[in-house]
């Protein structure tokens, strides 16, 4: 960007019912009011204009071998900012990537610490493995060491019944639940199958990562407690290749994945009626690539959201929820221009004219 002033003219979407025409951006913050006195040097950008995305599950510093260097997170990150990801929430690394904080060119993370799983029950090298009585004290410690949130692993294949099982006692679970919210953070948890959403529930959970197995009484039960789910769509559409290896030594957790995966769809759709909350996120980091948000809201639409919900499970909405300015006044300037209506055209998020990060265009 080269002038001081940036223009931006079109229809600025700070929300669903809220467009503004024109914005500007000075010392690299959002502004709804026009400059005034002379001297100004002025850029203008036409187009229609959205939030940064949020990338609401997200693994900067991991790859599918566990903790990467900092150069590698780096470049993680950096990919999803010329993606038009400015904000994640960072569901678990084994890397401290607080030193991201620092860069002003990177985009902005909330951390939820590392991983809790138990011993033998999760990607190895992912997460803290601990025993059920060492729980209470794992969560309060990530809590502390994370940006508001703690993120637990509530199901995973057991090879004594060969297929998804809980990871914990119910009691346990409860109990490290009502720790991370007397440490001030909110939980979410991994999982897949069915029995743990119903733990997880029970224990008051504040969010689900991935919720395939999402039934009729969990589903009204997520509802009723106002319990959001991150699908991660785009890493659902590998869980046939997951299975596969699993195909004769484990043929219940085999066709369990592959029914999960066949009605998605389904799933999404009848937690979206329901009103469960909803928010994107590609699960990067792992085995999944960075840079795709763009496809997981085209996912989104496909489980009955309309454009207009999209945008706010990948932009504005996202950001309330996880307590960071959008499209507001005296806000850091994090945004995308683009060059069609997102509510006409979802796939427009991913062809972004230029994204601007803290005022500066990338």
């Amino acid at each position: 960007m080269t002038g001081s002033v940036l223009h931006l003219v079109g229809e600025v979407l700070v929300g669903p019912e809220d467009v503004r025409p024109e914005a500007w951006v000075i010392g690299g913050r959002l502004t709804f009011e026009r400059p005034t006195g002379a001297g100004h040097d002025v850029e203008t950008l036409r187009g229609w204009f959205v939030p940064g995305m949020v990338d609401a599950h997200c693994h900067v510093g991991l790859d599918r071998h566990g903790a990467v260097d900092d150069a590698t997170a780096e470049q993680q990150a950096t990919t999803d900012r010329d993606n038009g990801t400015l904000l994640i929430r960072d569901a678990g690394s084994p890397l401290d990537t607080h030193w991201v904080d620092e860069r002003d060119d990177l985009p902005k993370i909330i951390r939820a610490g590392r991983h809790i799983a138990r011993p033998k029950r999760y990607i190895r090298n992912f997460a803290w493995e601990v025993e059920p009585e060492q729980l209470v004290e794992r969560v309060r410690i990530e809590a502390r060491a994370g940006d508001g949130w703690v993120k637990l692993v509530g199901d995973w294949i057991d090879r004594e019944t060969g297929d998804l099982e809980p990871c914990w006692p119910a009691d346990v679970l409860a109990e490290a639940i009502a720790a991370a919210h007397e440490e001030g953070a909110r939980t979410t948890a991994h999982c897949f199958g069915p029995d743990s959403l119903r733990d997880f529930a029970a224990a008051g959970t504040d969010c689900i990562e991935h919720a395939t197995g999402l039934e009729a009484d969990t589903i009204d039960s997520f509802a009723a407690q106002g319990v959001a789910i991150v699908p991660t769509l785009v890493n659902i559409a590998t869980f046939p290749a997951i299975a596969e290896p699993a195909r004769e030594k484990f043929p219940d957790y085999h066709r369990r994945m592959l029914d999960l995966h066949a009605r998605r769809y389904e799933t999404f759709g009848a937690a979206r009626e329901a009103g469960i909350p909803i928010y994107l996120g590609t699960d990067a980091g792992g085995s999944i690539a960075h840079g795709l948000a763009a496809q997981e809201a085209v996912e989104l639409s496909r489980i009955g959201f309309s454009n207009t919900e999209v945008l706010g499970a990948a932009t504005w909405g996202a950001r309330e929820w996880l307590g960071r300015p959008g499209l507001e006044e005296g806000a850091d300037a994090d945004f995308l221009a683009l060059d069609r209506d997102p509510r006409q055209d979802i796939t427009a998020l991913g062809e972004p004219s230029a994204v601007v990060l803290r005022g500066v265009t990338w």
